[in-house]
């Protein structure tokens, strides 16, 4: 029977503790890039516009319809070579998974926009509104309502998206545990440590996130 031992984690607490700085930092930074990425695109679609719904519908479907980690290793090995540009690990993953969360939230702002009752619409542009104007004084602050929690849970799953950015050498949670795994031929204690900072991580979003649908429901 396998006898566990966790006490030399604490050795290695450093680390642990900059791969959780890490993987924060980095999921904060594309949810952000990702809101931004998804509000243009789902906006595009909702555009009069033909050529412009083409180009968003052909992004999202894209990044929807190919593995993530197969978008990490093009944007960390082939776009350099087409480009000229040299990325990091940090710049490559950052581009990677900006676009690929920003494809879900744009479906997401999308669905949200469509569902508000037309009415709100025609009685901006009976108050003599743009349609700039009353998507953002009137469509978008009712659609954000019923936007926040499925965002909140693709903002979940871009945090455990991180775990992927790992295989090019940025130094997340996964990371640094593979480092001390390596270190210490004791695996099963390092990535059962990773997975229960993970579970403590995300836990508390998981119950907010529900949490946040019970109370629109309730509203709605």
């Amino acid at each position: 029977m396998y006898s566990w031992d966790f006490q030399f984690l604490w050795n290695y607490r450093y680390l642990f503790i900059e791969g959780i700085g890490v993987t924060i930092g980095f999921t904060a930074a594309i949810v952000v890039f990702g809101i931004i990425v998804g509000l243009i695109a789902g906006l595009m679609m909702l555009s009069r516009f033909s050529l412009l719904r083409f180009i968003a519908a052909a992004y999202i479907e894209l990044f929807r319809c190919t593995p993530l980690l197969v978008q990490l290793i093009w944007m960390y090995y082939a776009l350099p070579i087409l480009s000229g540009i040299e990325l990091s690990g940090v710049s490559a993953g950052l581009i990677a998974l900006s676009l690929y969360g920003g494809a879900f939230y744009a479906e997401i702002i999308r669905g949200g926009v469509i569902s508000i009752d037309i009415g709100q619409s025609e009685a901006g542009m009976a108050l003599g509104m743009t349609p700039f104007q009353i998507m953002r004084r009137v469509i978008l602050p009712q659609a954000l309502k019923r936007m926040a929690p499925p965002m909140l849970n693709q903002s979940i799953i871009q945090l455990k998206n991180t775990s992927l950015i790992s295989i090019i050498a940025v130094p997340d949670l996964l990371y640094q545990g593979q480092i001390i795994a390596h270190d210490s031929y004791k695996p099963l204690e390092v990535y059962t440590a990773i997975a229960l900072a993970y579970l403590a991580i995300l836990f508390p979003l998981t119950v907010l996130a529900r949490y946040g649908e019970r109370k629109l429901l309730v509203r709605d």
